[in-house]
């Protein structure tokens, strides 16, 4: 008899040939999508040695956004505290419990980020490749001895007083709160403001030199009833992007650096520069970094850098960034050049037109020499230093 439907011929499908196996996957539950997504941010921390920020990268980006959209979110971070390997949840955690439980409603996604934090199902995301994979670049395989922890501080009753005294004295007027200029602010018993947070700096480790910089490890204790071992080139980075200084009660103790207030005049940037030139004049030279002072943003400066003599026709990568206040710019050029004059790199550079230039701020020296010069330079007193070549120190005249 002839079939003249198609549901007859499927029907009649003796060698399964048409029909479809049912699928054996696992049910994957909000949860098990949610775990996954935070252990990714596990596995950034353990790799990089620091949470995600937000930074140019995509992908590092995608997990800031990620993150602070679990800290918001007191069921999430309530589900993933076993998981919570770096304790990045802590902080924020009796927060963000305390908003999910009193009924507050979560707020209207104001952005991309907001968006893409509140994914709880996964939607936008899953375990393909993206356009943001690289491929072909090598990975460093270099893994941080060290990753600071934040937990809730057993002997916060010692420090309570501290922090009262202090928000006390800055109702009053004893204590204001002004800009964050750099990491030598940075001094046992002082205290900041990080992300809205009072914190105080109860003890400063032994100083190692790494790579040329120094850092040490801090205790810092929070007014929330947490602390930190956190390094202090690590909270000095922090302090600049979001951070303020609470003064002393006598700031005229502290020297010109620490004296400044928000009635000061910014003069611009100190800068310590490395090319990226492939010119082997240039290239070969152990220790050349450019020094130099720029009025304006110093990524904005040096944008243009391939095509300007001054920075040897070559792109250029940033060292250091100084703030300065109440400087003349003049002066300092000139004061940087006498002082590492007779280390200066002697070149003749063409620009794109053919013309001849010699650039002269550019100086041979441990990145580390640089660093206490500008330190020097900052309080006035280089002017009692100079600079040994053959020795590649900085000698008391």
């Amino acid at each position: 008899m002839a079939k003249f439907s198609l549901d007859d011929i499927l029907n009649e499908d003796p060698l399964g040939l048409l029909s479809e196996a049912k699928a054996k996957n696992p049910v994957v539950t909000a949860n098990d999508r949610l775990l996954a997504s935070f252990e990714e941010i596990n596995l950034f921390v353990e790799k990089n040695g620091h949470e995600p920020k937000r930074s140019l990268d995509m992908t590092e980006r995608g997990l800031y956004a990620r993150l602070q959209g679990i800290r918001e979110d007191g069921q999430k971070v309530e589900a993933l505290q076993k998981y919570d390997r770096f304790n990045l949840l802590q902080i924020l955690e009796a927060m963000a419990l305390a908003s999910y439980y009193s009924g507050l409603k979560p707020p209207i996604p104001m952005s991309i980020d907001d968006i893409l934090n509140d994914d709880i199902l996964g939607l936008l995301s899953d375990n393909t490749e993206d356009i943001f994979t690289l491929k072909n670049v090598p990975k460093t395989t270099t893994m941080p001895d060290y990753v600071a922890s934040r937990k809730r501080c057993k002997n916060f009753d010692k420090f309570e007083e501290l922090f009262k005294k202090c928000q006390v004295d800055l109702k009053i007027g004893k204590r204001r709160l002004i800009k964050f200029q750099n990491e030598q602010q940075i001094r046992e018993g002082y205290y900041f403001v990080l992300k809205g947070i009072l914190l105080f700096v109860a003890s400063v480790g032994e100083s190692q030199k790494v790579k040329g910089k120094t850092n040490a490890r801090l205790r810092l204790i929070f007014e929330n009833g947490t602390e930190s071992d956190m390094l202090l080139r690590s909270l000095s980075a922090e302090l600049y992007k979001d951070g303020k200084r609470v003064t002393e009660y006598d700031e005229s103790k502290l020297g010109g650096l620490y004296s400044i207030t928000d009635d000061d005049k910014q003069s611009g940037y100190i800068y310590v520069l490395k090319s990226l030139s492939s010119d082997d004049r240039i290239a070969t030279k152990r220790n050349l970094y450019k020094i130099g002072f720029s009025k304006g943003d110093v990524k904005e400066r040096i944008k243009n850098a391939r095509n300007e003599p001054t920075y040897l026709m070559a792109d250029v990568a940033i060292v250091d960034i100084y703030q300065c206040f109440n400087m003349n710019s003049q002066k300092l050029e000139q004061l940087l050049h006498k002082f590492f004059g007779k280390a200066c790199l002697n070149i003749e550079i063409f620009d794109n037109e053919a013309k001849r230039h010699s650039p002269r701020e550019w100086f041979i020296a441990p990145i580390d020499v640089i660093e206490e010069a500008i330190r020097l330079l900052i309080s006035n007193k280089i002017i009692d230093y100079s600079y040994d070549v053959e020795s590649e120190t900085i000698i008391n005249e």
